[in-house]
């Protein structure tokens, strides 16, 4: 566990209630960067610090196990429940003063054990009691978190694909060191206590015990000369620009994942990935069915009745659209092919409505002759109500 975290109030960080739900949590901390962003706020140090210090608690309090422990760890300091006897980091367990076990005790491996290889209580109990919040699995190489971030495309974007920047700050391979932990010119050493293993295995009498190695805490490593950005770690939380490329066809509220773009692991470790959701503004012209385009075409009645071909934007260029003699108002054409790009090849159709618009003002001339066409409409028999109530 990092002990900077005890000092830190992740849910005053990003306004929740330390009872708040995964979903709270997640939407508290999405406005908060919407409205924190380096790109939304240039030059703004404190709103860069601020952004830093919401990513910080998001990365906490989104990862079920790290949430787990940082209340644990919080509960038990608050209440005093290290250093007033009972339990030592690296010591002995004492009940009373009396009897019990000779030597280091470690209650990681009594909760590991019993939660079994997944961890459960072993790991939470070993991440708090061990020194340096080793546990018994941190010899293996600890992958980095996801992250997630968001981004805005235009409507035509999302349909025909766009690289895009995407600016983020989380937790990254330490610039100086390229991650090792180590300073530049030197490099990290096998631990000849547990010869790189992480884990020390003693027995004591009857019973066989498998503990972190206290040299190393765990990592199977031990740097001399650590490096002076990253404390070690291997980490450093910087800002950083990717160029992500969005595929043609995407939708409102889908989410994109760049395998190893997340938050680095510790000490060279593979990184976690990233997700990218993507939020798709509307278009003036365009809406969209699936893989087809759909618009609105206003035409007049005597295009209707008389029929005409009316050129119509696609995403690529326009298009002559053939409306027949007699078509209905509210009628849907279907212009094969000019829809958005599918994921396998192809794409979809334009569907072309048509709706009639209504002049609200005409001259004499056009008056005079509507009336006329209106009379020779009437006088050829045509009702536009005729079966209208079923009669």
């Amino acid at each position: 566990m990092n002990r900077e975290w005890l000092e830190k109030d992740f849910y005053k960080e990003l306004g929740v209630s330390s009872s708040a739900t995964p979903e709270e949590i997640k939407k508290a901390y999405r406005k908060l960067a919407r409205d924190l962003h380096p790109d939304k706020n240039p030059g703004d140090t404190k709103a860069e610090e601020r952004f830093k210090a919401v990513s910080e608690a998001h990365s906490v309090l989104s990862d079920t196990d790290k949430r787990k422990e940082y209340d644990e760890a919080r509960r038990l300091f608050a209440s005093g429940g290290f250093g007033r006897g009972g339990f030592s980091p690296g010591g002995g367990y004492s009940a009373g003063g009396g009897g019990g076990f000779a030597g280091d005790f470690n209650l990681g491996d009594i909760f590991g054990q019993a939660a079994g290889a997944d961890g459960g209580l072993g790991d939470l109990f070993g991440g708090l009691f061990n020194r340096g919040g080793a546990t018994r699995t941190s010899s293996r190489p600890r992958r980095g978190q996801d992250v997630e971030t968001e981004t805005t495309l235009g409507f035509r974007e999302a349909a025909q694909g766009v690289t895009v920047p995407l600016r983020m700050t989380s937790p990254s391979p330490c610039t100086t060191c390229h991650g090792s932990g180590a300073k530049p010119g030197t490099s990290p050493r096998v631990c000849p206590h547990c010869n790189g293993a992480g884990v020390i295995s003693r027995n004591q009498g009857a019973f066989g015990f498998s503990e972190p190695c206290e040299d190393c805490r765990g990592t199977g490593s031990i740097i001399d000369d650590p490096c002076v950005d990253c404390r070690g770690t291997g980490i450093q939380n910087r800002t950083r620009t990717i160029t992500v490329r969005i595929p043609p066809g995407v939708r409102d509220g889908q989410r994109i994942r760049l395998a190893g773009q997340g938050e680095a692991g510790l000490r060279g470790a593979p990184a976690g990935d990233l997700y990218v959701t993507v939020h798709v503004s509307q278009d003036k012209v365009f809406g969209r069915n699936g893989d087809d385009l759909t618009l609105v075409l206003p035409v007049s009645y005597a295009e209707l009745v008389l029929g005409t071909t009316v050129s119509v934007p696609t995403l690529e260029g326009r298009v002559g659209v053939k409306v027949p003699p007699g078509t209905a108002d509210g009628r849907t054409l279907r212009v094969r092919g000019r829809g958005v790009p599918k994921r396998g090849g192809g794409a979809g159709d334009l569907l072309v409505t048509v709706k009639v618009a209504v002049p609200q003002q005409l001259d004499d001339e056009a008056t005079e002759a509507l009336r006329a066409y209106a009379d020779a409409e009437k006088a050829g028999g045509f009702d536009p109500r005729a079966g209208w109530t079923g009669a």
